[in-house]
């Protein structure tokens, strides 16, 4: 079987194109990307913040994210500004058309051409003028199977950011997620793969069913694990599986985070799990306003004013940047990662993020996942019903998770997490819900998410001890915090904390012998 890229150069020179032309062409113009993004504005408001979460990924790398319609025209880009201008001088940018039939052999429009993830990378460009270009793409697909797009990662093929195919696939599965629970909201959805671990993850086939188990939707997987039935759409989940609908749901509701094993009627043997029944299952959600005693008052200087992001800048170019970093997504619902040795002040620095931003009226919830026993932080995280296990409270207790609602929840540690655990948060950040231990019902949430760890996560997830999926949920963005021995602020952080000690007294000095001790020793400070 050949190559995608040998099928597109074929395609391309059965059609006469000639490999040394310019092949620049022109933007359409600014009516033309006007229409096609009033065309896909669905499209661009749910991929938006995605790309910006995978451009913080990869930023810096001298590359830029994109995303095109179902046509090959670029509608949005955001790119590092030196490899941005050359990228414009090929009219890789807003309102060019990169059609495999215009442009040769390229990401985007052999993506389109091919209905599948591609990468393109340097002279495997058709037209010589590209050939400085790595580019990998992924095709966006509605949930009955229609080309939506391409989303796509392109750099000079010099310098390619790593993992750039899988990111760009992770990250339109994301987007086709969000599509998919918009379209089918309220509707009766379950997940399903052929493997268990992979139920809860990027990789597992969506399925969404009306209340008599009629197919309304389908995502890519959930087709391709279902290939043998020609439209799926309008099938009844009886002549897609062996066991009947009704019995299916049932256990579902007395056991909602159990898995169950679906045969189809080809004799596969699947995995699957009930995400959602009908809104008249959600419980209202708690109010904003609610004060809990677990929730944390956010961190005041000497004179009660709350600590912010601007107020932790004390003159280190290490810490500006981490702060600058942060800033950048105040307000945005991209989660916030914080890396950095124990002691650096991470809660801190989120207490701050929290304060900074359109919640800080809301609660800051935290809460160290490697300070709880593992058999307890399921119900500090997710809550429980009353009567849920021995010794639970009759009437139940509300979860970190919930209690945050409104506010920013932090999960200090996250590293530690326990591996069950984290795919239970997983789905709360996929769906925006939470079901208490021992409850069937799901309650929304509404949460800003800041995580925290010392280690790496990287190594954490070839290790097996820490989830991927989870990994690209919690790291929309990263700052990492300097050890105090590497901060060049030492004498401006000793005179913080005096200051905030001595309060209305009168203001103590601090001797320069005891200074430069403070300057020598600050390997030994911590914020802790």
């Amino acid at each position: 079987m050949t190559s995608p890229v040998l099928r597109s150069w074929q395609r391309c020179l059965n059609s006469g194109l000639d490999w040394s032309a310019d092949g620049r062409g022109e933007p359409e113009g600014r009516s033309a990307l006007t229409e096609a993004r009033d065309r896909n504005e669905r499209l661009l408001r749910f991929a938006s913040d995605i790309m910006e979460h995978l451009f913080e990924q990869i930023r810096a790398s001298g590359s830029m994210v994109i995303l095109a319609d179902n046509q090959g025209m670029i509608l949005h880009g955001l790119g590092d500004p030196d490899f941005f201008s050359r990228a414009q001088r090929v009219a890789l940018q807003p309102g060019s058309s990169w059609n495999e039939s215009l442009r040769g052999t390229n990401a985007i429009g052999t993506a389109l051409k091919e209905a599948a993830p591609i990468e393109v990378i340097g002279a495997e460009h058709f037209f010589l003028r590209n050939n400085f270009l790595t580019c990998s793409a992924a095709p966006l697909l509605d949930p009955e199977g229609q080309m939506l797009g391409v989303l796509d990662i392109s750099a000079d093929y010099r310098g390619k950011p790593r993992h750039t195919l899988g990111l760009v696939r992770l990250a339109a599965q994301m987007i086709e997620r969000r599509l998919f629970e918009v379209e089918f909201a309220g509707e009766i959805l379950v997940s399903l793969h052929m493997r268990s671990e992979c139920v809860g993850g990027p990789q597992e086939g969506l399925l969404a069913l009306s209340a008599d188990g009629h197919v309304l939707g389908a995502n890519a997987v959930a087709r391709s694990l279902l290939a043998e039935h020609k439209g799926l759409l309008g099938q009844e989940f009886s002549a897609l599986f062996r066991q009947p609908f009704g019995p299916f749901t049932d256990r579902a509701r007395r056991n909602p985070f159990s898995l169950q094993s679906l045969d189809t009627r080809s004799g596969t043997a699947l995995q699957a799990r009930l995400l959602s029944m009908t809104p008249q299952r959600l419980i209202p959600p708690p109010k904003p306003a609610r004060s809990t005693s677990s929730a944390t008052a956010p961190a005041s200087d000497s004179r009660g004013t709350r600590l912010t992001l601007d107020s932790l800048a004390t003159g280190d170019a290490h810490l500006e940047t981490a702060l600058k970093r942060a800033k950048r997504i105040l307000g945005k619902d991209i989660p916030l990662l914080i890396q950095g040795e124990s002691g650096v002040g991470k809660e801190l620095f989120a207490q701050a993020f929290h304060c900074s931003g359109p919640r800080r009226e809301g609660p800051f919830v935290a809460l160290n996942c490697a300070a709880i026993p593992e058999n307890l932080i399921e119900s500090e995280l997710f809550g429980y019903a009353g009567g849920a296990f021995t010794g639970a409270r009759r009437e139940g207790s509300i979860g970190k998770i919930q209690q945050a609602h409104g506010g920013t929840l932090f999960l200090d540690e996250i590293g530690d997490m326990p591996l069950t655990m984290q795919a239970r948060l997983l789905r709360v950040l996929q769906e925006r819900c939470v079901a208490p231990v021992g409850s069937q019902n799901q309650v929304p949430v509404d949460i800003s998410l800041v995580c925290a760890t010392h280690r790496v996560l990287r190594d954490a997830i070839r290790a097996g001890s820490f989830r991927e999926d989870l990994y690209y949920r919690v790291n929309g963005l990263t700052v990492t915090l300097p050890a105090l021995r590497e901060r060049s602020d030492i004498r401006r952080i000793v005179k913080m904390l005096v200051e905030t000690e001595a309060g209305d007294r009168e203001a103590i000095q601090v001797h320069e012998s005891a200074m430069e001790l403070f300057e020598r020793q600050g390997n030994r400070i911590t914020f802790s």
